[in-house]
């Protein structure tokens, strides 16, 4: 049975009417029309529906609508800021952290909650804190140096 739900996506309101335990993926996806977030393995293994709720990374495919509805939630598409990407988002773009970039959203996602938690992560950080993001185009170096990269863009940003 749908229930009605208040939620806050990117900093918007929106109201859906969807039965609770429905993955907020799917949500995403079919309501808002947020498809940043991509559907992998549908089991929280692969990374690639990794959303921020509450400003902590999280796996869209597994997190119900009912549960994330209270927190706000930001996806790949919220991050950019008047007309600006996010500076993992540049990062990313500036040493070529992608291939086929199917990985790249959630990979995105997971490294900017790990610079909100830490702004000067060691390299064995990112890559402890990312271990839960696949990449099946082998890119983990570039992505590694983006992250770094992004962290040394926020601190420069910050001073």
């Amino acid at each position: 049975m749908a229930n009605s739900l208040e939620m806050e996506v990117n900093g918007k309101r929106y109201a859906v009417n969807y039965p609770p335990d429905t993955p907020l993926l799917y949500v995403l996806h079919d309501e808002l029309g947020l498809t940043g977030a991509k559907y992998g393995c549908g089991e929280g293994q692969c990374g690639a529906c990794t959303v921020l709720i509450g400003g902590a990374p999280r796996r869209s495919c597994q997190i119900p609508v009912s549960a994330a509805a209270a927190k706000s939630i930001t996806t790949i598409e919220g991050l950019e800021k008047d007309g600006k990407l996010h500076p993992v988002q540049q990062a990313f773009l500036d040493a070529g952290a992608f291939q086929c970039a199917f990985c790249t959203s959630g990979m995105v996602m997971s490294s900017v909650g790990l610079l909100q938690t830490n702004a000067n992560p060691k390299r064995e950080d990112i890559v402890q804190f990312l271990q839960g993001n696949i990449c099946r185009c082998g890119t983990h170096t570039r992505i590694i140096e983006a992250v770094q990269h992004a962290a040394k863009m926020m601190q420069e940003r910050a001073r």
